[in-house]
């Protein structure tokens, strides 16, 4: 999860495998192992901000309660922007 922060192109599969590690299961862990490689093969992607970034920070939030259908276990997420550049 903390490569999230500055790697919002892993974001989705970082979280989908997140769900299942209290009980991971082999195909889990083929898909964390892929998540390896990509960012292996991709070191120097990764968000930038210039110094002459305007201050404005901005805020977005969603949330789904129980939507996952197998447990009802809820998902929320969000995004920050200071200026025009994603932050988290």
């Amino acid at each position: 999860m903390y490569l999230t922060a500055s790697r919002p192109d892993i974001m989705f599969v970082v979280c989908a495998c997140a769900r299942h590690q209290v009980t991971p299961k082999e195909c889990h862990m083929h898909a964390v192992k892929r998540i390896f490689r990509y960012l292996k093969g991709h070191p120097k992607l990764g968000l930038w901000y210039p110094k002459e970034s305007p201050f404005d920070l901005v805020a977005y939030s969603d949330s789904d309660y129980g939507g996952a259908t197998q447990d009802r276990k809820s998902t929320t997420r969000g995004c920050q922007f200071l200026g025009r550049r994603l932050i988290s």
